[in-house]
């Protein structure tokens, strides 16, 4: 076994005031209580919220009391992630990762903001892959990226064995990035750790997958923290062996024998995605993608196909036989 403790918090996040000192004492009180947790992540935008009107610079004081959280408790730590206003004027939601020295050894910028919604935000165009020495591999996905598989596709392929997924899901979609976190962790064979905020950061509902899809902690809609000690080795056989001595996935793509078209902007294969409209927010009453005049459809007579000899009028039934 190659045990590794990792701890999410789940944390209330306010919109317009700083959460920077609620982070720091939770941090305090998570090590008071669970002194052998090793990495702690907290939720997307967790230390400003989710307004850009809040972006810093990349350079700035709270990355500095992060670090210096990280080295006085001696973790890794992933303060969730930031809007940063670079020097050309363009915003990137970013997420640090900060050694137990209290030094940042990665950036990462989200690639896929959540567009039409997050219009003003550009999109990062470089994974984020780092080591734990003598523990294993880890990579970083923000919210929304984790939607579009080739990033984890992207990261896994270079050995990454735990995605720490830092999220800000307010809405009605949480339950499907449940099921699409468990599928990512079957089909990847990695860990999931899905940290989400509460408040103005989200509907909580955080969890840790294994690689198995098995979820080992699920949090409810209230403030928690949730150290988890996940093993790395589990993720090392189960990619040699199968998930369950069954599915090789990961060197089955390996050893595809189709190249994918789709990937080639030029191909003309991802033709269909040009009919699908611009990207925007949808407005009251729209009607987008929806090419039937309703009027018109209702007053027109019902046009069914004729009933198939031992068929039904009224559906797939015998003849003779009545719905109950």
């Amino acid at each position: 076994m190659t045990p590794f403790a990792i701890a999410g918090v789940q944390m209330y996040v306010q919109a317009l005031q700083p959460n920077v000192e609620g982070m720091i004492q939770r941090l305090d009180v998570l090590m008071a209580r669970f002194p052998w947790t090793q990495m702690v992540l907290f939720s997307e935008l967790a230390p400003f919220g989710p307004l850009d009107k809040f972006a810093v610079p990349a350079e700035n004081e709270t990355l500095d009391r992060f670090c210096e959280a990280a080295r006085k408790h001696r973790v890794w730590l992933i303060p969730g992630s930031m809007f940063i206003r670079h020097e050309d004027g363009r915003i990137l939601n970013t997420s640090f990762v900060i050694n137990p020295e209290g030094e940042v050894i990665r950036r990462y910028a989200k690639m896929f903001p959540f567009r039409p919604y997050e219009a003003g935000i550009a999109a990062g165009t470089e994974f984020c892959v780092f080591d734990v020495p003598e523990v294993g591999r880890f990579g970083l996905s923000i919210c929304y990226d984790m939607w579009f598989p080739e990033t984890t596709r992207q990261l896994t392929a270079q050995g990454v064995e735990v995605l720490l997924h830092p999220v800000l899901t307010g809405t009605t979609d949480r339950d499907a990035e449940l099921a699409i976190a468990r599928a990512t962790a079957a089909q990847f064979q990695c860990y999931v750790i899905d940290v989400n905020g509460l408040g103005a950061g989200g509907v909580g509902k955080s969890c840790v997958v294994d690689p198995t899809s098995m979820v080992l902690h699920q949090s409810a809609g209230q403030e928690d923290m949730f150290p988890i000690e996940i093993d790395m080795a589990m993720v090392r056989r189960q990619r040699e062996t199968g998930m369950k001595g069954l599915g090789q996935v990961l060197k089955s793509f390996r050893d595809r024998d189709v190249e994918f078209s789709v990937y080639d902007r030029a191909s003309g294969v991802d033709g269909f995605l040009n009919t699908l409209g611009p990207l925007e927010i949808p407005q009251q009453g729209s009607r987008a993608g929806l090419h039937v005049d309703p009027v018109s459809q209702a007053a027109a007579p019902l046009d069914y196909p004729a009933p198939q000899p031992g068929v039904a009028a009224g559906g797939n039934l015998p003849q003779g036989r009545t719905e109950q």
